[in-house]
């Protein structure tokens, strides 16, 4: 996968603030917002950066935690990196092919994979296919 490399000017004029804040500058969305979080519709959830597929409908789930979740993501789609800002240890999920943040990975999911993906709507488009 070639990845996507972009000066940070690039980027902002891209992205409106939000999305630039959270992908770019490893922000978050406030909970309970965001536009894919009761979005229940099938199809491809892809990166609102690069277009790269991330997550199937399928592998969604309402998790009561105020962001899209998943129990998985598309193979080779996330990279994994230790996060050990706010005085934590997560892990954090970012887009493989742009490095646009996503969210964060925890091992606290109700499915058989055991992960709970909590990602940032804004960092989100969805693809249902009919284009």
């Amino acid at each position: 996968m070639d990845k996507v490399t972009k000066s940070e000017q690039e980027w902002q004029a891209e992205l409106d603030e939000e999305t630039y804040r959270v992908t770019r500058l490893k922000g978050t969305e406030r909970p309970y917002t965001g536009k894919y979080l009761d979005h229940n519709e099938q199809g491809q959830y892809v990166c609102v950066c690069c277009g790269s597929q991330l997550f199937n409908s399928t592998q969604k789930f309402d998790s009561h935690c105020g962001w899209p979740s998943f129990d998985q993501s598309i193979e080779g789609s996330v990279e994994y990196h230790k996060d050990l800002t706010l005085g934590m240890v997560r892990v954090e999920i970012t887009c493989a092919k742009c490095d646009a943040h996503l969210g964060h990975i925890f091992e606290d999911g109700p499915t058989e994979t055991g992960n709970r993906y909590c990602v940032n709507s804004v960092s989100l488009t969805f693809d249902d296919g009919s284009k």
